[in-house]
C-alpha cells in the first residue's frame, strides 16, 4: 500500500489535460515498437498519449479498420458511439467520426451531445437489433471509448460486434493486425471527412425506460429506502439523476462533478489516481457519505459496481456476487429453470457453494466478460459475472438486458435486496458464510519475464507435478475453462477448500496468482507460497 492511499488526490497527483490532449495530436506511433502498436486486451485498445500508445493515428487505423472488419461480416446497419469522461474520450470520438463518415457508415451519436455508460451501449445495441423492423434495416454494432477505471491520463477503444458485449479474438486480433498495418503504411488507405452526416440516439432515455423491465422498482419505492450514488466522475452521472425522477426514488447523487483530472478522487492502494468502485482506497470519500441504506459507486464507463452498506463499508465484490445469485435465482420466476449461474474462473468459490445449494448448473469461463455473450444472449446463463466487480443479468421475462457488463444495473439490484429482504446485501453474505464457511481471496503478483509469461500463457495443466496443494489432495488441473473449454491463458489448481490460478499480466513483467482458501488467512498464504513455486517448477521443467 502506498503511504498515501486513500487520501485525497493533490495538485501534484493532477494530469496537465491540456499536454495530454496536445500529445494526442502530435506524438506519431512507430508500429515497430511493441509500446507503440494497437492491441486489444479483453476490454480494448488501451494507452496513454504521452506514451505513444494511444494517439490520433492509433484512432484513424482502429476505426478504419473497423470499418473493413464489418464490411467483411456484413454489417450494414447502423454503428453506435459513445465515449466516457477521460480527457482523451472526445478527441477520439471526434477522430472516429471523422473515419466513418468518409466511410459512409451510418453513426448514431447521443441526442443530447452527452457521456455513454458502456451498459448504455451494448443496451442500445440489442434494442436495434432485437427490433424485427430495424434489424431489417442491418445489424447494428457499436464502439465505446473509454478505459473504464484507468487513471486519468488513459484513453481505451472498444468495438462491439451486433451481440453487444466485447468483441471476441478472432475479431480484435484482425482488427488490430489491420490497424497496425494501415499505421506501418503512413495511413494510406484511411479516409476522413468532417463529420457532418452524424445522426443522433438517446442513449439515456432508451436505457432508464428499459430498466423496469429488470429491476424492482416498485419495491424500492414502498420500502422507502435511502439510495446515495456516486458516479465517480464517469459517464453515469446524468443517469442516476434520470432514474431517479424516472421511479420516484429516495435518490441522492453524492457527487456530479466531472473532472477529467479526477482531481476530488482519493489515490488508490498504488498511490494513483483510478475509478475504481470496488477498491477501498479509490471509494474513501465515499466512505465517508452517511445516512443512507445503500450506497454505490460506479467507474468512468460504469462497468464496475462498489456497493457500500451502513453495516458493512464496501463489499468485497466476490462477496456481492454471491449474494446477487442467491438473490436473483430465488426472485427471478420468469428465467428458464435451467439457466445457468456464469462466473470466471478466478472468482470465489462461494459463487460454487451457492450454484450447488440452489441445484444450478456453473459455468465456469476465462477471465473476459465476453464468454458470457452466447449465453446471455439465448437465456441459458441468467448471471454472468467476474471478481473484478463487473455483472449483467437477464431481464424478468428471460431475455436478455445487456452482453456488456452494467455497474449501474448491479447497484440498483443492491437496492432492490435491501427493499425485499430488509436486510442488506452484507447481511446476507454473513448468513452465506455461516452456511458455507468463510474464504481467504487474494491476488498477488509475481516476477516473470517476456519469455516466462509467454510460457505460462502455453503451460498445460498436465505439465504441473505437484500433488498437494497445502497439505491437500489437488484434485483439479486446469489450462482450459470446465465451461466451454476455451484455453484459461495459465493455469488453475484445485484442492476441496482452495484454489490459485495463474495468469500473466498483459501490461507488466508480473504473473497473476489468485488464490482463495476456505481454511484461513494462514493457509492462503500457503497457498500462494506454494502457487508461486509450482509454476516456478512447470515453467523451469
Amino acid at each position: 500500500m502506498h503511504e498515501r492511499a486513500g487520501e485525497p488526490a493533490a495538485e501534484s497527483d493532477l494530469i496537465d489535460v491540456e499536454a495530454l490532449v496536445r500529445a494526442y495530436y502530435e506524438q506519431k506511433p512507430d508500429a515497430s515498437v511493441p509500446g507503440q502498436r494497437v492491441v486489444f486486451g479483453t476490454s480494448g485498445h488501451r494507452g496513454s498519449s504521452l506514451t505513444t500508445s494511444f494517439n490520433e493515428d492509433h484512432i484513424l487505423a482502429t476505426t478504419q479498420a473497423i470499418v473493413e472488419y464489418r464490411a467483411a461480416q456484413g454489417i450494414t446497419g447502423p454503428l453506435f458511439i459513445g465515449a466516457d469522461t477521460h480527457a482523451l474520450s472526445a478527441p477520439a470520438q471526434t477522430t472516429a467520426l471523422d473515419v466513418l463518415v468518409a466511410n459512409r457508415v451510418r453513426v448514431l451519436a447521443d441526442e443530447f451531445d452527452d457521456y455513454v455508460p458502456t451498459p448504455a451501449l451494448s443496451h442500445a445495441i440489442l434494442k436495434w437489433n432485437n427490433d424485427p423492423v430495424r434489424r431489417a434495416e442491418g445489424e447494428a454494432d457499436g464502439i465505446v471509448i473509454t478505459p473504464s477505471h484507468n487513471p486519468p491520463q488513459d484513453g481505451g477503444f472498444k468495438y462491439n460486434p451486433p451481440h453487444g458485449g466485447p468483441a471476441d479474438s478472432d475479431a480484435t486480433k484482425w482488427i488490430a493486425a489491420r490497424a497496425n498495418e494501415l499505421i506501418e503504411g503512413g495511413l494510406r488507405g484511411v479516409l476522413q471527412a468532417e463529420p457532418s452526416a452524424v445522426e443522433t440516439y438517446d442513449f439515456r432515455g432508451a436505457y432508464v425506460a428499459d430498466l423496469a423491465n429488470v429491476i424492482d422498482f416498485g419495491a424500492i419505492r414502498r420500502s422507502g429506502i435511502r439510495i446515495g450514488a456516486d458516479p465517480l466522475g464517469g459517464a453515469s452521472v446524468s443517469y442516476w439523476g434520470a432514474i431517479r425522477d424516472a421511479y420516484e426514488l429516495d435518490l441522492t447523487v453524492v457527487n456530479e462533478r466531472v473532472d477529467p483530472r479526477w482531481a476530488f478522487m482519493t489515490l488508490d492502494w498504488d498511490g494513483r489516481i483510478r475509478m475504481d468502485p470496488s477498491s477501498p482506497s479509490a471509494m474513501a470519500s465515499v466512505l465517508s457519505h452517511e445516512g443512507y441504506d445503500i450506497l454505490t459507486g460506479n467507474d468512468a464507463d460504469a462497468d464496475r459496481h462498489g456497493i457500500v452498506t451502513p453495516d458493512g463499508g464496501l463489499m468485497n465484490p466476490n462477496h456481492y456476487l454471491a449474494v446477487a445469485i442467491e438473490y436473483l435465482f430465488a426472485h427471478r420466476p420468469g428465467w428458464r429453470s435451467d439457466a445457468a449461474i456464469g462466473k470466471t474462473l478466478v472468482s470465489s468459490s462461494m459463487i460454487d457453494r451457492v450454484a450447488a445449494s440452489l441445484g444450478r448448473r456453473l459455468w465456469e469461463v476465462p477471465v473476459g466478460f465476453k464468454w458470457f455473450v452466447p449465453g446471455l444472449v439465448d437465456g441459458s446463463v441468467g448471471f454472468g459475472g467476474e471478481e473484478s466487480a463487473g455483472a449483467s443479468f437477464l431481464r424478468f421475462d428471460g431475455r436478455v438486458w445487456t452482453t456488456d457488463k452494467d455497474g449501474i444495473l448491479l447497484c440498483l439490484l443492491a437496492a432492490e435486496i435491501r427493499a425485499v429482504t430488509g436486510r442488506s446485501p452484507s447481511e446476507l453474505y454473513a448468513e452465506l458464510v455461516e452456511r458455507f464457511g468463510d474464504p481467504a481471496y487474494e491476488r498477488v503478483d509475481a516476477p516473470a519475464n517476456a519469455a516466462q509469461k509467454a510460457a505460462l500463457g502455453r503451460l498445460d495443466g498436465d505439465a504441473i507435478a505437484a500433488t498437494e496443494l497445502a497439505g491437500d489432495p489437488i484434485t483439479a488441473k486446469l489450462s482450459h475453462a470446465p465451461g466451454n473449454g476455451a484455453a484459461i491463458g495459465g493455469v488453475k489448481v484445485e484442492t476441496a477448500d482452495a484454489w490459485f490460478a495463474a495468469r500473466p499480466s498483459g501490461t507488466e513483467d508480473v504473473y497473476k496468482i489468485y488464490a482463495e482458501s476456505f481454511n484461513g488467512a494462514d493457509h492462503l498464504a500457503e497457498v500462494q507460497a506454494e502457487a508461486k513455486r509450482i509454476v516456478d517448477a512447470a515453467l523451469a521443467s
